[in-house]
């Protein structure tokens, strides 16, 4: 016997989606609601730590995934200037285990078309085009769920997994709010050259980090790290100059990328953002996971990772108990809220660093020292 048996989820992101799937599993009724028309995969490509390939796992969906995506071990960092040398070549640690890659890339578009055809076959509902607009938790065993201002009836439990600027974080009266870092990211999604087999990263040079990651036999996204400006709404063809010339001191498999670019190949543009939720993340029958209790810059490839655990650690719980009472609630914000925090300050502790032109800064025992606590189960 499951503690729900009625359960709404607002977003069809990776957190709702692994919630839809286990919950599903487990016999519960759930029902996703997506603003959006369409599943929707902003951005070009993912890097994924092996505690997400743990998770995915426990989904059922790591078949799937590893066949669609592009496995890989190391690090490699490389120095801008005309030969682009190798300078360091980094160990991943197994974050996941040994049973799992060390990380891996692959599309988002991909990503997010597996875990709704498991939710969708586990038994989840998912209703595209609905937007979650009220909540009712007057109810201490139930909460009124409102859609499009007109009521979608009582449901044991609401989760919000609506991203960065989540409504129902608001709805429930959080203040917190994502915050810019002071750093902003160019992606393009491009072909892969031979040459590049792990996620490579340019430090130095006119922005702070150019690096990509292969995410197929024939593809991977590049990325161009520089200080936030007011790039939104730029039209295509100037980003794509934009990108082209920020990114001329580094060669390599950059001139492959810039070839691309010069094809056609779209570059977009965002902030890197930070915020965590303090406890708690729940108000009543109503909880936030994943980028709507808290985000981080990508310095250290764990956005996604912390939502999939925030989805996995809620749904173990959810499904091992009889009642939702507060001992589960503070379980879960015990097993969550301080590794959480620990990603958020060690990833903006990296972008800080960059920020403020720290040469003697110690990237890689940073990385490892977080690398190392993940390889814990969340």
């Amino acid at each position: 016997m499951t503690a729900v048996s009625k359960v709404a989820i607002a977003g069809s992101g990776v957190a709702g989606l692994a919630a839809a799937i286990q919950l599903a599993k487990a016999g519960v009724e759930v029902d996703v609601y997506e603003a959006k028309p369409e599943l929707s995969a902003l951005g070009s490509g993912i890097s994924l730590q092996g505690n997400a390939l743990r998770v995915f796992d426990a989904l059922g969906a790591w078949d799937d995934i590893r066949a669609a995506g592009y496995p890989f071990e190391g690090l490699h960092l490389r120095a801008p200037g005309p030969d682009a040398p190798i300078v360091a070549q980094l160990p991943d640690v197994k974050t996941g285990g040994p049973d799992y890659p060390a990380a891996m890339g692959m599309p988002r578009a991909e990503l997010a078309r597996i875990l709704l055809d498991h939710a969708q076959r586990a038994g989840a509902h998912v209703h595209f085009g609905k937007k979650i607009s009220g909540v009712d938790a007057r109810a201490d065993d139930a909460v009124e769920v409102f859609v499009d201002d007109e009521s979608a009836g009582e449901y044991d439990l609401l989760i919000g997994a609506d991203g960065l600027n989540s409504t129902v974080r608001e709805l429930i009266g959080i203040q917190t709010k994502p915050e810019p870092t002071g750093m902003g990211i160019w992606r393009t999604f491009v072909s892969r050259p031979a040459e590049v087999e792990r996620s490579e990263l340019y430090y130095g040079g006119p922005v702070f980090i150019a690096g990509y990651t292969p995410t197929g036999e024939d593809s991977m996204y590049a990325f161009l790290v520089e200080k936030a400006q007011d790039r939104f709404g730029t039209p295509d063809d100037e980003a794509t100059r934009i990108m082209l010339e920020e990114s001329r001191a580094y060669q390599g498999p950059w001139d492959s990328i810039r070839a691309d670019l010069e094809a056609g190949a779209h570059a977009n543009y965002t902030w890197f953002t930070k915020h965590l939720v303090e406890e708690p993340w729940n108000r009543g029958r109503v909880v936030i996971i994943g980028d709507a209790a808290h985000s981080c810059p990508p310095t250290i490839a764990q956005g996604a990772a912390q939502g999939l655990e925030d989805a996995l650690v809620l749904t173990e719980l959810l499904a091992s108990r009889e009642r939702v009472e507060q001992d589960l609630w503070d379980e879960f914000h015990a097993r969550r809220l301080p590794r959480a925090k620990s990603i958020v300050d060690a990833s903006v502790q990296l972008g800080q660093w960059q920020l403020d032109g720290v040469r003697d800064a110690d990237v890689p025992g940073l990385m490892f020292g977080v690398a190392r606590q993940m390889s814990e189960p969340a």
